[in-house]
């Protein structure tokens, strides 16, 4: 009897885990290199846009503004597609979601590299990973494991404490989480790291090759 296609590669927590990793860069890129805007966690975004609205200094409308309607715009694309291949592969959307954002966040990278310093790059960089990370965050969404968002942590960290043996629960799940919260500091760590030394360029292009690995390796089982 031949194997489920569904297993073969990597199991999709580990996927959905390095991910958090990449978003965690990914927004350190944006907030530290381009103008104090996040370009994958939209709850800090939506606060960012109201500092930014009430003339706190070194926030920016329309910079916010665009990430905010980029995002949604991938996220409407990532829902459309997901639409389209319901009944299909779960492998095969977490291959063709990851492709995506590989391209997307390469092309970002290029840009960086090519063309940086400038205020037309800020917004390429700006829409590009924002649109990238609102098709993964639809696609994550669709494929509902559990506690791995990706880019926001608010309800895992609430889950973590309240279920938890010292809240009402048996904290089976602590691991899971407590490994995205890792996940998300190291990744943001580790891209503050080379945006400070590097610029942006570099931890772009790295994100983008951790999702084509992942978008090669990724199997349908959590």
């Amino acid at each position: 009897m031949l194997p489920d296609p569904e297993t073969r590669g990597l199991r999709l927590v580990a996927v959905l885990l390095t991910l958090t990793v990449v978003s965690g860069m990914i927004d350190a890129v944006s907030y530290l290199g381009m103008g104090r805007v996040f370009t994958a966690n939209m709850t800090g975004n939506v606060v960012v846009l109201g500092f930014a609205a009430a003339g706190a200094p070194g926030f920016s409308v329309p910079h916010t503004s665009v990430s905010l309607c980029c995002f949604l715009l991938g996220a409407v694309t990532g829902g459309r597609v997901g639409a389209r291949h319901h009944q299909g592969s779960r492998r095969r959307r977490a291959r063709l979601a990851l492709a995506a954002e590989a391209v997307l966040v390469g092309a970002s990278a290029a840009v960086a590299f090519v063309w940086p310093g400038t205020g037309a790059t800020r917004y390429a960089l700006i829409a590009l990973t924002a649109y990238a990370m609102g098709l993964r965050n639809a696609t994550v969404r669709k494929l509902g494991v559990p506690d791995l968002t990706t880019t926001v942590l608010t309800m895992t960290l609430t889950a973590l404490a309240s279920e938890s043996r010292l809240g009402d629960g048996t904290g089976h799940r602590s691991p899971r989480r407590t490994a995205a919260v890792l996940a998300m500091a190291g990744g943001a760590c580790l891209g503050a790291w080379l945006v400070l030394r590097y610029g942006p360029a570099l931890p772009l292009l790295i994100a983008a090759l951790a999702s084509t690995v992942l978008a090669v390796m990724a199997s349908g089982r959590e």
